[in-house]
């Protein structure tokens, strides 16, 4: 009797605590970006189709966990990724962009270079434009990737 009891406690916490677990993510798509870094002494990153070499740091500055939403922007130089971070990633890209003008922040999807944007000036609204490394045609379904997974993402953050 007192061993079925301790059981049934056992299973019940645990069933408890499986219910309370945020689900799984589906497919992602994890956007993160990298600093250049400033001697070259960093991780050798060549972009898709220009075939640019930049060298950045080993870490990455923002990851997808940054990221509240991903759209596209068209701008009188053609169609980009805009991309809206958090307001604690975007006070982080502010004090960055500050001190690190000139350098430029390298994007990379599921560890692949995809663009790079250069810091020209404070980015004070927590939105970063870049032009991906990729047709126009495939830009659609990047975009609605990425979105989905900064979605999923800012949805289990809350939970916690």
């Amino acid at each position: 009797m007192r061993f079925s009891v301790v059981v049934w406690l056992v299973l019940s916490t645990a069933m408890a605590s499986c219910s309370s677990a945020p689900a799984p993510l589906e497919r992602t798509t994890l956007a993160r970006f990298f600093l250049e870094s400033r001697d070259q002494t960093g991780a050798r990153t060549i972009l898709p189709q220009s075939e640019t070499v930049i060298f950045v740091a080993a870490k990455p500055v923002f990851t997808e966990f940054d990221l509240v939403d991903v759209e596209i922007s068209e701008t009188e130089l053609g169609k980009c990724l805009t991309f809206r971070f958090t307001a604690a990633a975007a006070r982080d890209l502010y004090r960055l962009s500050v001190v690190n003008v000139g350098q430029r922040l390298v994007l990379t999807v599921d560890g692949n270079a995809m663009g790079a944007r250069r810091i020209q000036q404070p980015v004070e609204d927590g939105r970063l434009l870049v032009f991906v490394e990729t047709p126009d045609d495939r830009l659609p379904a990047l975009q609605e990737s990425l979105q989905k997974t900064s979605a999923e993402y800012q949805r289990v953050a809350q939970k916690l």
